[in-house]
């Protein structure tokens, strides 16, 4: 059984379905590649699934381990390089305040947060710089 399925829309636009919830989502390439870039490009998706799988396993660490995870809001910078075009970097900040947690406690859900699937699923080479605030 198909998992996401895609379909072309014309003008570098792609509608894409998640099969099993019925969501939809349309990308668009960015300007700087022959898009219009009025949607979220592959890249972007890239970056938000990133940052969205961090704050994730956030969550769930907290669950498993008894902490309160009180929200965190984050933002992911995407960087572009060239020859071959592709993404060399991402910049991520998380805001964790109000978040009670000790020294300890801090550290540990910092690693889980690094250690994501998705984090754990691209390229070394892309450098990846993480911020968190407390």
């Amino acid at each position: 059984m198909k998992k996401i399925s895609a379909s072309y829309l014309g003008d570098l636009r792609i509608s894409t379905l998640h099969q099993k919830s019925g969501t939809k989502i349309e990308t668009d390439a960015p300007v700087d590649n022959n898009g219009k870039g009025t949607r979220f490009s592959p890249t972007d998706l890239l970056a938000a699934g990133y940052l969205n799988c961090m704050i994730t396993i956030i969550g769930i660490y907290c669950d498993q381990n008894g902490l309160t995870f009180a929200g965190c809001e984050g933002e992911v910078e995407k960087i572009m390089i060239d020859n071959p075009r592709r993404v060399g970097g991402l910049n991520i900040v998380l805001n964790l305040t109000g978040n009670d947690w000790n020294v300890k406690e801090k550290r540990r859900v910092e690693n889980a947060a690094k250690n994501c699937p998705v984090a754990k699923s691209v390229s070394p080479e892309i450098k990846i710089n993480i911020e968190f605030n407390y």
